[in-house]
């Protein structure tokens, strides 16, 4: 097969879509959300999406932003710019690049693309984590932050916007702000120093996002259950419904707190099974609290029993179901991927 004809670079301003290519349990979530924030206090309209299948730790995960100007929210088809991490999905990665975008890859162990039509980013990210940190783990987690750093100059982003949220983010654990600052530091200074900055695509600050927040859709259905006045949750963990428990529990542990005596005014249970969750979420209800649970797709086969139930005792009952919904795509030689839109589907309170 002839290599693809060399085209020029894409050049946008604070319009374009990123794909970060990670693997499972590395730590990528948080420099992922930071990179997406930090568009988003920059005042720029963004939209992030976590991509991942409901696997355990060390199969791929995928976390995409689209960046756009307009304010357009949904997915527009194509990568700019993707951040390829996991050698186990190179081959996917790389084909999903629109013509003119970028690839930027860990280049400790380099590898030929056999694609002339992109432009290849070379950071040796492993390496420099290595030679910056003893702690094994350290390095296996620094090696995201560092690709954030990276990422400053390349597409202009303000560094300082990057430094303020480590800091926010590790303010109860203060000890982690300097090594995560010379994380970002070490990405970013690779850059300055031995690539050509910016890229074609970058930013700009907008003042365009006064009024908004940056949530995501679990977390907002988390904060949504404690204005409507829950006070009990049951759960199991299942991708990817998993932190609507844990946004609930999150803010109820400050606004449902008692002033006076300092105790809850709220339970968040793990169950056993889904089962026993939707069991727990029915009998609290039925005892005249307003409980919920939260779930996806297996999740509910498995709640089936006592959903019956419910229904024909009529007694009141939410249930968010976060379900797995888009495509699925698999062949011989590349792992399955599954991408996840954020549903609730719910039972209402009745009281």
């Amino acid at each position: 097969m002839e290599n693809p004809v060399k085209v020029d670079p894409i050049n946008s301003l604070n319009d374009f879509v990123i794909k970060f290519a990670n693997v499972n349990g590395t730590g990528s979530a948080s420099a992922n959300q930071m990179f997406a924030k930090s568009i988003f206090r920059m005042g720029i309209p963004i939209s992030p999406k976590n991509i991942f299948p409901s696997n355990i730790q060390g199969l791929p995960t995928w976390f995409e932003v689209r960046v756009n100007n307009k304010g357009y929210l949904g997915s527009r088809g194509g990568v700019d710019i993707a951040v390829a991490m996991n050698p186990q999905t190179y081959s996917q990665d790389v084909e999903e690049i629109s013509e003119g975008g970028y690839l930027l890859y860990d280049s400790t162990w380099k590898r030929n693309f056999n694609r002339e039509d992109i432009t290849i980013i070379e950071i040796p990210l492993t390496q420099l984590c290595v030679d910056s940190f003893t702690n094994a783990k350290q390095r296996a987690l620094f090696k995201n932050i560092a690709y954030v750093g990276a990422l400053s100059p390349l597409l202009e982003i303000e560094y300082e916007v990057l430094e303020k949220l480590i800091s926010e983010q590790f303010v109860s654990k203060p000890a982690l702000i300097e090594p995560n600052i010379k994380a970002l530091n070490i990405g970013r200074d690779y850059v300055l120093k031995n690539l050509p900055y910016p890229l074609g695509i970058n930013v700009k600050r907008e003042d365009k996002l006064k009024d908004k927040i940056l949530v995501s859709g679990n977390d907002a259905c988390g904060l949504g259950a404690v204005y409507g006045g829950a006070t009990f949750c049951s759960w199991y963990p299942i991708t990817p419904s998993t932190s609507v428990a844990e946004g609930f529990e999150k803010y109820a542990s400050k606004y449902r707190v008692d002033p006076q005596s300092g105790k809850n005014n709220y339970i968040s249970v793990q169950a056993e099974d889904e089962l026993a969750a939707v069991g727990m979420a029915i009998g609290a209800n039925w005892n005249g609290a307003r409980g919920f649970t939260a779930t996806s797709g297996p999740g509910i086969s498995l709640m089936s029993e006592f959903l019956g139930l419910a229904y024909f005792a009529e007694v009141p009952l939410v249930l968010f179901n976060i379900q797995r919904g888009g495509t699925f795509d698999w062949n011989a030689n590349q792992n399955s991927t599954i991408r996840y839109s954020f549903l609730c589907l719910c039972f209402t309170w009745r009281h």
